[in-house]
């Protein structure tokens, strides 16, 4: 109960950002996101209707249908979203935020605006992954049409949604293209934080250390790391002499204790490659070798 009830406060205070980014960086610097968002930015600018009130026009009926096919769990958490960043745009939509917006009237970097707006929503992605949930919109046509035909990439469709948002910007902002180019920018920003900040959750490094000495560093990983490795029997090519190779994989915090180990271990060298994402029982440990504990619900449908 403790973990869920600290998973949506996380989503809440998501919500809550996305809300004053959009407020702050998006609506006064004339583009529009990527996404049905970025369709509800272009309506408000002509019409005045607020995002608020058409983000839950669209995203109530998707989250019924991601609730009743696809998981309950994934719908909840995505509508809390929803529900949060909705009331927060019309609340803050009667307040007088111009002293604390970025707007490039002024004479100021265009690019600025849309460039720090990308990068916070990258990272309000992130962190909805990590609580199982969705900001709504693309995701939840994303998760509809992965349930039903799971073999359809859906990646080309939300690609020409967000190429459909850019062209139809330069029509709707009066005919020019830098909205078009903010747009881009925008997605690209957006798409490479969010990426970066849940791979860097996820990877590793692996060590190949090919040593005279397996025991002793076998005991330092077991001791220092708080990890294991395998040892595999070789046999070097050049002098024909038997050797061994120890495998292990550790977490990036402890590159320095591992390349400390084998600079005191004579005759001892290895190869480190990164490891993009680790599955199974792989410990996440802190650099003192603490596991690090895992605050957020994992969102099972059983419990929702």
């Amino acid at each position: 109960m403790r973990k869920k009830a600290i998973t949506y406060l996380m989503i809440v205070g998501v919500a809550l950002l996305g809300a004053m980014n959009y407020q702050l960086f998006v609506f006064p610097n004339r583009f529009a996101p990527a996404g049905l968002n970025g369709i509800c930015t272009m309506i408000q600018y002509l019409s005045g209707i607020s995002v608020g009130y058409m983000s839950l026009l669209i995203n109530i009926p998707l989250a019924i249908i991601v609730y009743r096919h696809v998981s309950k769990a994934l719908a909840v958490r995505s509508m809390a979203y929803v529900l949060v960043f909705s009331g927060a745009l019309l609340v803050l939509g009667q307040l007088d935020l111009s002293q604390f917006a970025y707007e490039t009237e002024n004479g100021t970097s265009t690019i600025l605006g849309p460039l720090v707006a990308g990068v916070i929503n990258g990272y309000c992605y992130s962190m909805l992954l990590r609580a199982s949930a969705f900001s709504g919109g693309t995701d939840f046509i994303a998760a509809i049409i992965h349930k039903r035909r799971p073999e359809q990439s859906i990646m080309g469709q939300i690609f020409l949604l967000n190429v459909a948002v850019a062209v139809a910007s330069y029509f709707v902002y009066d005919f020019q293209m830098e909205p078009v180019l903010l747009c881009i920018m925008y997605s690209f920003t957006s798409s490479t934080v969010s990426e970066r900040l849940i791979k860097s959750g996820r990877s590793a490094l692996r060590y190949e250390i090919i040593t005279e000495h397996p025991e002793q560093l076998s005991q330092d990983i077991i001791q220092k790391l708080h990890h294991s490795a395998t040892l595999i029997p070789a046999k070097g090519v050049y002098s024909g002499k038997p050797t061994n190779i120890l495998v292990c994989i550790v977490n990036k915090t402890q590159s320095a204790v591992v390349a400390n180990m084998i600079r005191h271990s004579p005759n001892t060298f290895a190869t480190v490659s990164q490891v993009g994402e680790v599955m199974g029982n792989f410990k996440h440990l802190d650099p003192e070798g603490r596991p690090e504990k895992d605050f957020l619900d994992s969102g099972d449908d059983k419990a929702v």
